[in-house]
């Protein structure tokens, strides 16, 4: 799975320089970061809401157009494939794969994700 979102990023970065009256890619990357950022929540909305209409189909057309405009969005940004995966590495570390990182504020951040990762730890062992 991470090697076809490689090889998108790459494509995605190859069309930077591509002609944007013939790549949607490029004319999405020229028209900046609101453009994107809109594109990516659309999709985002479109998967909920073909999932909340339970059509399996239309939540995996829509989920590769989400990540499509989310490699966009990378690569607008600079960000790299890897320091996502590296974040995603760190997150399974410290509370588990299929846990998302809590929303806490920043100033208590680290000793409150560590004392949430030490009890999950704790769960497991039981």
């Amino acid at each position: 799975m991470s090697d076809s979102l490689r090889r998108l990023y790459e494509a995605v970065r190859e069309s930077r320089n591509s002609d944007p009256s013939v790549s949607r890619t490029a004319r999405l990357l020229r028209a900046g970061p609101a453009k994107i950022s809109k594109k990516v929540a659309e999709e985002a909305v479109e998967v909920a809401l073909a999932a909340m209409a339970n059509d399996k189909k239309e939540v995996v057309r829509e989920s590769a157009d989400l990540l499509y405009n989310l490699v966009v969005l990378w690569v607008q940004a600079g960000v790299l494939p890897k320091d996502v995966w590296a974040e995603m590495e760190r997150r399974e570390k410290l509370l588990g794969i299929a846990e998302k990182l809590p929303k806490i504020p920043a100033p208590k951040s680290v000793p409150q994700i560590e004392r949430l990762a030490a009890r999950k730890r704790r769960q497991h062992a039981r």
